[in-house]
């Protein structure tokens, strides 16, 4: 897979915010988890700073995150029971993808879990006194014990398995009824990506893999995880899911796939890498 460098290459990263008026400014502001956005017919479009100043829109928690293409990014929350103008909507940060362009969907993400971050880290884990942002880089320090506490990311793995040009898809028993994937999983402390490869393939399917190879990844906020993807090559045993993670779990052809997550995720990227390299 080619590693798409230029979004993340076009977004700089930034911890304090501009001083002075900004005229170019993009607004991600949620609501637990919905995004407020402006759907203008066959387009989301994210709020602007002139969005702002026109509806006097009172937001809380106000984040800085950087600059994408000359537009100074931030992250807020807005308060409980507002009343929203009629120009905008709650969406749910998942339904999103595919409707936003890749970057802005990026940034969507950074923003969701920055503020979850802020939201959960205003005080201290260990003194439970006050914390405050740090100014040169992502993180608060505890206004009296010192203790540094920074986003949380939580690395997972996801791979695409491949036996005689069939891939193995498994339904998730949180999925939509009928909708099936790859397999993934959380890398468990002490372990490394291939080995939670191979141990969540044999636990969730009953099969064993070899040949394992890095794919990519895809940062994905839900809630704070990194996902990183893999190839690997059926190697011995019969599929047995195990009911608890997985409900059923088939071999598929290329040319015979069920229904599939949305494009735009890696897990999906995964399958057309497959149907590309299988049809």
């Amino acid at each position: 897979m080619s590693i798409n460098k230029t979004i993340y290459q076009r977004f700089q990263p930034q911890f304090v915010p501009p001083a002075g008026k900004v005229e170019k400014g993009w607004w991600f502001i949620f609501s637990d988890d919905k995004m407020l956005v402006k759907p203008l017919d066959d387009k989301i479009i994210i709020p602007s700073n002139a969005d702002l100043d026109r509806l006097n829109l009172r937001i809380m928690d106000s984040q800085y995150l950087g600059i994408l293409d000359g537009y100074h990014c931030y992250t807020a929350e807005l308060p409980k029971n507002i009343v929203l103008p009629e120009s905008m909507a709650l969406w749910e940060l998942r339904s999103l993808m595919g409707n936003l362009a890749e970057e802005i969907f990026l940034i969507a993400g950074r923003a969701l879990q920055i503020l979850s971050w802020h939201r959960n880290s205003k005080y201290c884990g260990r003194c439970g006194s006050l914390t405050e942002n740090k100014q040169e880089h992502r993180a608060k320090s505890c206004s009296q014990c010192g203790m540094i506490n920074y986003p949380p990311v939580t690395p997972a793995i996801i791979v695409a398995v491949v036996k005689e040009g069939e891939i193995l898809l498994a339904h998730g028993s949180k999925f939509p009824p009928n909708l099936y994937s790859v397999i993934a999983g959380f890398v468990e402390p002490g372990e490394t990506f291939e080995d939670c490869v191979f141990r969540e393939v044999k636990e969730e399917t009953g099969i064993e893999v070899k040949n394992i190879k890095y794919f990519g990844s895809q940062p994905w906020p839900f809630p704070h995880t990194v996902m990183v993807a893999f190839t690997a090559e059926y190697d011995r045993g019969q599929i047995e899911v195990d009911q608890n993670e997985v409900t059923h779990a088939a071999w598929f052809s290329a040319d015979k796939l069920p229904n599939l997550p949305h494009g735009g995720s890696i897990a999906r990227k995964l399958v057309d890498w497959f149907t590309k390299k299988y049809s």
